[in-house]
């Protein structure tokens, strides 16, 4: 399996990772407290929006820049 093109500068992806990690461990720690239902739906939303940009930020590649055709200037190749 190919790996998928980097569409996503360092800083973003740093920026993504760590909030990434915020968000996963923020939403397992509110988890832990859980009263309602949509107490629990909306902490594990938290969590799957972390792992998101956890995995986006981690491999270089956000699946929605490629859909939109965006490619950071630093990332471009000469014109």
């Amino acid at each position: 399996m190919k790996r998928p093109l980097v569409n996503i500068t360092p800083l973003e992806r740093s920026a993504r990772v760590a909030l990434g990690s915020l968000g996963v461990i923020g939403g397992l720690m509110l988890l832990a407290s859980a009263g309602g239902a949509l107490a629990i739906v909306l902490e594990l939303l938290l969590v799957l929006a972390g792992l998101d940009l956890l995995v986006t930020g981690a491999l270089g590649h956000c699946p929605l820049y490629r859909k939109l055709g965006h490619v950071p200037p630093s990332l471009r190749g000469p014109a």
